[in-house]
Formats: C-alpha cells, sequence, structure tokens
C-alpha cells in the first residue's frame, strides 16, 4: 500500500485569488504544522472557502502558493496530490447512483493504477472508515438517498481511506445534529493528520483547533491558539456583534456567548 512520503506540513506564502479585479484571498499566509488542527473563521463572504479550494487544488491561486512539505501544491498531477491530501467539501454531490460502499472506496483510487481492482486490505479500510463515522448500516444504500448529514459522513470516510497527510474539510458539520459534529470533529483532531477546517461555530473551532485564523473581506485579521483571537473586540470589529467570551470551566477553552442587540 503506498504511503505519503512525508509529514504533512501546510504553508501557504502570500496566497492570492482574484476574480475580475477583486481580491477574494488577499496574500494570505498560513502555516499548519504536522499532525496540527488549524481552524480558518471569519464571516460569510470572508474568504473561507476559496481559500481552501487554492489550497486542495480546485483552484489555482493568481498569487502566491500553496506548498505541502516544501512542494508547490500545483505543480503536482491531481493523483499525486490526493495521494498526499484529502478534501471533505462544503456539500457533498448526490448526482451520482453510487452506493456509499463505493463513494467511500473510491478514496483508495490515487493509490491504484487505472485497471486494479480492490484488495482484501483495501475492503478493511472502508469497512472501518464506515464504522468509525457511523454509516456502516448504510453502505449498500445508493448515495443520493442520503441525507445531507449522512453524505458529509461519507465523504469524511471517503477522505479516511486516502490515508492523506493534509486533510482540508470545508464546514465538515454542515447538516449534522451536535452528537456527530463532536463526533466527527474528534476523531478528525485524533487521526494524526494535518487538518486544516473552515468552520462557521466558534465555539467548536475554540474547543477543537489547535490555531485559528481569522479572515475577513479575504484579508487575514488575526490568527493564534484560540485564547489569544477570540475577543469581544475582535468579534465586534469582524462580525459585528455584541458577544461574551469567557474560559470555560471543564474543557479550559475560550466560550463565545451571543448577545442580542440592544433595543431600540
Amino acid at each position: 500500500m503506498t504511503q505519503p512520503p512525508a509529514d504533512g506540513e501546510l504553508r501557504t506564502e502570500s496566497l492570492s485569488y482574484e476574480v475580475d479585479g477583486r481580491l477574494l484571498v488577499d496574500a494570505v499566509d498560513l502555516t499548519a504544522a504536522p499532525g496540527e488542527t488549524v481552524g480558518v473563521v471569519g464571516p460569510n463572504g470572508s474568504g473561507k472557502t476559496t481559500l481552501l479550494r487554492c489550497v486542495y487544488g480546485t483552484l489555482r491561486p493568481t498569487g502566491g502558493r500553496a506548498l505541502l512539505d516544501g512542494d508547490d501544491l500545483h505543480t503536482m498531477t491531481p493523483k499525486a496530490r490526493a495521494r498526499r491530501l484529502a478534501t471533505v467539501p462544503q456539500d457533498g454531490q448526490a448526482a451520482f447512483e453510487l452506493t456509499v460502499r463505493q463513494v467511500v472506496a473510491m478514496g483508495r483510487s490515487p493509490h491504484k493504477r487505472f485497471w486494479e481492482a480492490d484488495t482484501a486490505a483495501d475492503d478493511e479500510l472502508v469497512t472501518a472508515a464506515l464504522a468509525r463515522v457511523g454509516v456502516q448500516e448504510l453502505a449498500d444504500r445508493t448515495f443520493p438517498s442520503l441525507s445531507g448529514g449522512e453524505r458529509q459522513r461519507a465523504l469524511v470516510a471517503r477522505a479516511l481511506v486516502q490515508e492523506p497527510t493534509l486533510v482540508v474539510l470545508d464546514e465538515p458539520t454542515n447538516h449534522l445534529d451536535i452528537r456527530y459534529q463532536l463526533e466527527i470533529l474528534s476523531f478528525v483532531r485524533d487521526l494524526g493528520t494535518t487538518n486544516l477546517l473552515a468552520l462557521h461555530d466558534l465555539n467548536l473551532a475554540a474547543y477543537y483547533c489547535d490555531r485559528l485564523y481569522v479572515l475577513d473581506g479575504g484579508r487575514l485579521v488575526a490568527s493564534g491558539a484560540p485564547k489569544e483571537v477570540l475577543t469581544a473586540e475582535l468579534l465586534a470589529a469582524v462580525y459585528g456583534v455584541t458577544a461574551e467570551v469567557s474560559t470555560h470551566p471543564l474543557t479550559g477553552a475560550p466560550t463565545v456567548v451571543y448577545l442580542p442587540p440592544p433595543a431600540s
């Protein structure tokens, strides 16, 4: 079985993406050390998804570059990149009539020649991944028949069987109830891979991420440990909300409580 050759250090250098003269991502410098879980947060339209797409290859940066262990991700072939980087997109497409097991097994394709069949070891990886995300009972269902949350869990399982060193997840908790939000983020953090996540929920980001990068209007406005980044002042400036931020007595993570605007 092919194993990724490196440790999974991600670095972006002045990464930019411009469309029609508008910078959607503006010279962002970001690092994620091997085994680290790094969150990208910011309001809608801040550039989170565009940044992630520039990292995992759907978009080619118009400036700067993204490096995985010093190798430019955009000079790799898609197959070579997929051996080292797995992606969980924001919304899984359901336009193909494959079973859940077949969708998850697609994660093994970067490690195979075109004509190679799945092996017993591949089948074991798929079965284990299905069980880990809690969809083993859905293995023979067609992918389009699943709910949004079930599809999301299946796509996480597909990423697992790729055996990458870097996993990029765009809103991986979309459509999930709170139990599966916690379970998926917990085992993603415990995978041992480097993880780059875009998240809307700041409390989940504070608890599960080692470091956070805050985007606003495509620009990086803050970065650091969650307790350094998530302040009432930043939330007012970036999100335009009033909030109280305290340290949770059990987790030690910052906890954000949003306050309604004052009555007019």
